[in-house]
């Protein structure tokens, strides 16, 4: 299915827990890609109206100054979990300022389809098994968000190009894979094997504008996938941490404690959240060189995403 909006790139700045924020989302737009965050990002609920204001604001302010230029649509990640009360109030916002596009989590996309519908928006629902893309799909989300093994944060467990395989079996809409991919050659291979967009989150953990604190960015720049670990033990479900970070608040990466009940609930504050101060990455971790402004990476993902396809263009095979 493809986007019915522009883009420089197939690429979605990926929606990350207590990382992507109003500046992340526009510098990403602004670059030509989808900028995506978490409405769990912004409490209390007049947070996240601030927040959707000055996104949309910014992006009319940028489509006025440069009319010609390519900006990617904005995109809210919802939590439809059961345990988050605050999802009406998100919900009234989304009717309000009419995201392009919303990505639910943690829950089905039923929810979110008739508000986001009646303005004209795209629902994709953040799946990680082929049983609950399906469910995803009866229940009429427009596209699915394959979150893949590699994924920083909430993590999934099938190889993405097995995923979008299995996926392409059954369904021809919209189709979003993300796992571990981090460079323009990964994105290539991604869409020629049949996805629509990659999500890439953890290589705009160090970026200039991302919320990130500046030792969480360097951890991520020094860091290699041998320094992760997969673990419900943090939020009750599987997320991929840093291990020094685990470490650092006094949690063994090799024994991490039991799963606890699993609550998202957005209308509580951050304070005395054990899960704000330890840190999440992907296996995109060791093509990240440098905190930089998030125009430079789209920019050298252009150049990679380019050179892969030129390569995939003049390949013999099969003539």
């Amino acid at each position: 299915m493809t986007p019915s909006f522009s883009l420089r790139l197939p690429v979605v700045a990926a929606p990350m827990f207590l990382i992507s924020g109003p500046e992340l989302v526009l510098a990403a737009c602004r670059a030509g890609i989808v900028g995506a965050f978490p409405t769990p990002n912004a409490r209390p609920i007049e947070a996240l109206d601030d927040w959707m204001k000055q996104i949309t604001e910014g992006l009319a302010a940028a489509r006025e100054a440069q009319p010609a230029a390519t900006i990617g649509p904005w995109c809210a990640n919802l939590v439809t979990h059961s345990s988050n009360t605050r999802l009406p109030q998100d919900l009234e916002l989304i009717a309000k300022y009419k995201p392009p596009v919303v990505v639910t989590a943690l829950g089905s996309p039923k929810p979110a389809i008739e508000v986001v519908h009646a303005y004209g928006g795209l629902v994709l629902a953040d799946v990680i098994s082929i049983g609950l893309a399906k469910k995803a799909v009866a229940a009429g989300a427009d596209g699915l968000a394959c979150v893949s093994a590699g994924a920083g944060g909430h993590t999934g467990f099938l190889s993405p190009f097995a995923f979008v395989g299995a996926i392409r079996d059954f369904f021809d809409g919209m189709v979003v894979v993300g796992g571990g991919i981090s460079d323009g050659w990964g994105v290539a291979g991604a869409v020629a094997a049949g996805a629509d967009l990659v999500y890439m989150g953890t290589r705009f953990i160090p970026t200039v504008e991302s919320l990130a604190p500046e030792a969480y960015k360097q951890m991520v720049v020094e860091g290699t996938v041998d320094d992760l670990v997969v673990s419900a033990g943090v939020t009750g479900t599987p997320a991929s941490w840093l291990k020094a970070s685990l470490r650092a608040n006094g949690l063994d990466p090799d024994n991490m404690p039991a799963a606890p009940s699993r609550q998202y609930d957005s209308s509580q504050s951050f304070a005395g959240k054990k899960w704000v101060d330890v840190w999440a990455a992907g296996q995109g971790l060791g093509s990240v060189r440098a905190v930089e402004p998030v125009a430079t990476v789209v920019d050298r993902l252009a150049t990679e995403y380019a050179q892969a396809t030129r390569r995939l263009a003049g390949l013999p095979y099969g003539m």
